[in-house]
């Protein structure tokens, strides 16, 4: 499993007004037009004319055993202020996986073993620390130069960042790639001017129109992974009746996970079962702003311990919605945070976007 880290390979009122002289008519126009202006030029000053940003970002450095990822939101002000609210999951600190309090419905899962058609029904788990607040909030700077965002920390530290920012074709959002940053290597944004707190339901993820595509730098074992244009197959996950925050899929097999050699020498991929299935949970964390996770894991593996639900070093994904100014569902930022519950050596990180604009 650690080979495919991060990798998802399956193809988830009118009132009537008194006559103004013409004097006051003018002025209340000339206001107006001003106040038009100064808002213009206020949404021009923001990166991409977008307040509200989701960021995945992280360090990701082969030989390193202190990565970390951080996830969260970034808000912009016209008077060049910036403030960031983020989860931060780092290996100097390992946080073990967290219950997310979901069991999704029979309708979506199964409680039978062996082959199925259906993920079994097990409690969603995601990163430690996400069902809570952000671990650390922080405050900056900001400055556009042409395409390019430059953002400066107020912290104790260093810690510049500049990201190239792209406008959607259809004006709707604004894309942050990241240049450069004096900590982070790897990173991933999107905004708009949707609320913090807008957000989609299940039913409207499932029923997305468009497609998406997967993005991501994965750290697993001492190795960086890159993996590009990857299609995330939504359309195949199953929307589950009693449990609505809820969205299941059961890949029959992979290629690259789940092998005889990846873990699972008695059940896996290349064995008389040969069981390579993959059981995949996609879960709404707050109904009040962007958070949901992604969790997956291979059934062999649990099989090889004797288990229904695993309970080893499954892959969790904290993930936020990308929405756009109409507020629209356009895919994820995220990350993975997947501590070993051995060494540090076998910890499985990652940065990654799921977006239909890439």
């Amino acid at each position: 499993m650690r080979t495919a880290a991060a990798v998802l390979s399956f193809v988830l009122a009118l009132a009537l007004l008194p006559v103004q002289p013409v004097t006051a008519v003018t002025g209340a126009s000339t206001a107006s037009t001003t106040s038009t202006a100064t808002s213009s030029a206020a949404a021009a000053s923001l990166p991409g004319g977008k307040s509200t940003f989701v960021v995945s970002q992280g360090h990701l450095q082969a030989a390193s055993r202190q990565n970390w990822v951080r996830l969260g939101t970034y808000r912009f002000a016209a008077n060049g202020t910036v403030s960031a609210a983020l989860y931060l999951w780092w290996q100097r600190f390992p946080k073990a996986r967290q219950r997310t309090g979901t069991v999704p419905d029979p309708s979506c899962t199964t409680k039978a073993g062996g082959v199925a058609t259906r993920p079994r029904g097990c409690e969603v788990l995601t990163a430690g620390g996400y069902t809570g607040g952000p671990s650390e909030t922080r405050t900056g700077t900001y400055t556009l130069a042409g395409n390019v965002l430059t953002i400066r920390w107020k912290i104790a530290q260093t810690w510049t960042e500049q990201w190239y920012v792209r406008t959607s074709p259809d004006g709707k959002l604004a894309r942050l790639d990241l240049k450069a940053s004096s900590l982070a290597t790897h990173g991933y944004g999107y905004g708009s001017n949707a609320a913090v707190g807008t957000r989609r339901a299940m039913s409207s993820v499932r029923a997305f129109p468009g497609s998406l595509r997967q993005d991501l730098t994965s750290w697993a074992s001492g190795t960086l992974v890159k993996a590009g244009d990857q299609p995330f197959g939504l359309s195949s996950f199953r929307a589950c009746k009693s449990t609505t925050s809820c969205l299941t899929y059961l890949q029959p097999s992979s290629r690259g996970a789940c092998q005889k050699s990846g873990g699972c020498p008695k059940f896996g991929g290349g064995t008389r079962p040969n069981v390579s299935s993959i059981q995949y949970y996609l879960t709404t964390i707050s109904k009040s702003d962007r958070r949901d996770t992604l969790w997956h894991w291979c059934t062999c593996l649990a099989m090889e311990r004797g288990e229904f639900c695993y309970t080893g070093n499954s892959h969790v994904k904290p993930l936020m919605q990308i929405i756009d100014d109409t507020g629209a569902f356009r895919g994820w930022v995220g990350v993975e945070a997947s501590f070993s519950t051995g060494s540090r050596a076998t910890d499985m990180l990652a940065v990654l976007r799921i977006s239909d604009f890439r």
